[in-house]
């Protein structure tokens, strides 16, 4: 299919995919606990079937890389196993699936992926074309897998492909613009950074925990980076055991999950930088609500001690002795602010940004 003919299936099921994301907001549970090898109780004390996921897979014709992408990319809705087992699937999810008019197609073409030979011949360009706008972060790959020689090859979303053939058509043909070609010849290569963000985001989306959401930052620091960051070791213990990972998990074989450990780490110092900061205001949030737990505390007590932090004037504030006032400098003699500064997110330049950028190390990062 040509992205002429792309462009064309995607508006015409704009409407469906649109419908189709409202219905699965308003199926998607609060919460769920697991109560039979067949069911789950909910809420309000109700049984709902449920099957498991190879079972869903083939309900909904669709091979189980391709499921498993869809509840990756959100398409489909899960719910935990019975004693935290495999993901299982709701029968009413199935059937909310089933009703779709454009199902069986509508579903396995949302799903669809793409290597660069097919996904050049769908846009209508050279492949040589398409690595170089991949390269260039002008949409991003979806999933990987390793070929005979352990190579990263990478996969697209179809239907992300259209997108970006309506939203920038000038880009398919003509002269690169200057900005592109620039970062190009300089080695520039944007795909494992825009999947690493994407697929971060998508963690993010799947947890309100502050401690799990500060995991999913963590993971993309190195040690040395996340013992600067993180000084405290059983908190760096409690990130590691909370990181939520993808729903059914890393990619078996031992290659793909060394590969996979490899690129989910940041690149390049404006990524490391903007990670660390992440990190340090996850942490901060964090904090906040619970610390991290040590060794003999015991989690009920802890938890019932947190109880009064969320009432109001619950617990007295202590009293804050006042620090001496400092003197002011001199105009002639003050540092200039550095340029830097005014990109970061806005809660490293509160009052505490100085703390922030200190615990960042952000001297040896701005002077190299």
């Amino acid at each position: 299919m040509m992205v002429k003919e792309a462009i064309r299936a995607r508006a015409g099921s704009a409407h469906g995919i649109r419908g189709g994301e409202a219905s699965r907001d308003e199926a998607a549970p609060a919460s769920s606990e697991a109560a039979a090898a067949t069911g789950v109780t909910t809420a309000t004390g109700l049984t709902t079937a449920t099957v498991a996921a190879g079972r869903a897979a083939q309900e909904l014709g669709l091979r189980r890389s391709e499921f498993e992408l869809a509840v990756h990319l959100g398409l489909i809705v899960v719910t935990a196993g019975p004693g935290g087992g495999r993901p299982r699937v709701r029968e009413r999810e199935i059937a909310r699936l089933r009703e779709d008019p454009g199902f069986p197609d509508g579903l396995a073409e949302r799903v669809r992926t793409v290597g660069t030979a097919e996904g050049a011949a769908l846009l209508g360009i050279a492949p040589a074309r398409f690595t170089r706008l991949a390269r260039a972060g002008c949409f991003s790959p979806v999933t990987f897998y390793l070929n005979r020689y352990r190579a990263v090859v990478w996969l697209y979303l179809a239907d992300e492909l259209a997108s970006f053939a309506v939203r920038e058509p000038e880009l398919l043909a003509g002269r690169t613009p200057l900005g592109l070609r620039t970062m190009l010849e300089a080695g520039g290569d944007r795909r494992a950074r825009n999947w690493r963000t994407q697929r971060i985001e998508r963690l993010l989306k799947r947890t309100d925990d502050p401690w799990a959401r500060a995991a999913v930052e963590a993971s993309t620091l190195d040690a040395a980076h996340l013992a600067e960051v993180v000084e405290d070791p059983y908190e760096r213990a409690h990130l590691v055991r909370v990181r939520p990972e993808p729903v059914f998990g890393r990619p078996g074989s031992v290659a793909a999950r060394e590969t996979m450990g490899e690129l989910m780490l940041a690149d390049g110092p404006d990524e490391i930088l903007w990670r660390r900061i992440n990190l340090a205001l996850s942490l901060d949030r964090a904090r906040d609500v619970r610390p991290a737990p040590r060794p003999g505390d015991d989690p009920e007590a802890r938890m019932a001690a947190a109880v009064p932090l969320s009432i109001p004037f619950a617990t007295p504030l202590p009293t804050l002795s006042a620090a001496p006032p400092r003197a002011l400098p001199d105009a002639g003699t003050a540092p200039v602010p550095s340029p830097l500064a005014s990109d970061l997110p806005f809660g490293a330049r509160e009052s505490g940004g100085k703390r922030l950028l200190a615990r960042l190390g952000w001297r040896r990062w701005t002077t190299g």
